[in-house]
């Protein structure tokens, strides 16, 4: 797969899941933490902030393997 094709999806798949993510995050407070304090209303925020990055993390380093090196014989 061409190195540009693979930046383009990964960047795509970053957008998609950052946008999802979020929604189901915010979704889960809206209908778990209604009654709950500050602090923990700070610490799910902080915590799901942080937690999108792992699979982010994983399609930028899908995104960065270059495949088409070939191998001279």
């Amino acid at each position: 797969m061409p190195f540009r094709l693979k930046k383009l999806i990964g960047s795509f798949m970053i957008l998609a899941i950052a946008i999802i993510y979020a929604l189901v995050a915010t979704t889960i407070a809206a209908a778990k933490l209604g009654e709950s304090s500050s602090l923990v209303h700070l610490a799910y925020f902080a915590l799901t902030g942080i937690l999108w990055i792992v699979p982010a993390m994983f399609i930028i380093k899908w995104m960065s393997k270059d495949n088409s090196k070939k191998s001279k014989s």
